[in-house]
């Protein structure tokens, strides 16, 4: 099977776990900007956990390969504000946006045209960003277990336990949805 075949199953499963859980509500979007519902903060932290530990497994199996990429702290810094900017306005992040355009809501097409126009802005100012904010704060390509110096399952084993502390805190607070919801 092609990598194009693997990545639109993944983002089949992906999307429907999304619709599923409820995460591209717009409601749960707001709730989770104001702090006030962590169903899609769970949801992401869910994700990155079982990837966490997949993209390990097989890579320690010998059945795949990192690809690590450089991290950039300009870039990663203005991208992570522009994001934010058009999470906050839009009420979408860019994954939860095109799901609800799949579930009839419109209001999320603004987000795609958003997209488009941000693709050519960076399209168009690429070369002087890779001379300016894209080369601020390179640090190569750099995990945490190699800046530490450990190996990758004691990260994994910490934040696995950091997860369950912080799902079991959202519970006590109040911020807690009902796990059986995202597989309903």
């Amino acid at each position: 099977m092609s990598e194009l075949a693997y990545g639109l199953i993944t983002g089949v499963v992906f999307g429907f776990l999304l619709q599923k859980g409820r995460v591209i509500r717009y409601d749960k979007q707001i709730g989770a900007l104001r702090l006030m519902d962590m169903t899609i903060v769970k949801f992401m932290f869910t994700s990155i956990l079982v990837a966490m530990v997949g993209v390990y497994l097989l890579k320690d199996l010998g059945l795949a390969k990192l690809s690590i990429k450089t991290t950039v702290l300009g870039g990663n810094i203005a991208g992570g504000l522009i994001f934010g900017i058009g999470w906050g306005l839009l009420g979408y992040c860019p994954g939860t946006q095109l799901g609800a355009v799949g579930e009839g809501r419109w209001d999320a097409v603004w987000g795609i045209f958003g997209m488009l126009a941000g693709a050519a802005i960076f399209a168009e100012m690429s070369p002087v960003l890779k001379n300016t904010v894209l080369k601020w704060g390179d640090f190569g390509k750099i995990t945490i277990p190699q800046v530490l110096g450990i190996n990758h399952w004691i990260i994994i084993v910490i934040f696995l336990i950091g997860g369950i502390f912080m799902f079991r805190w959202f519970e006590k607070k109040g911020l807690y949805i009902n796990a059986v919801m995202l597989v309903i």
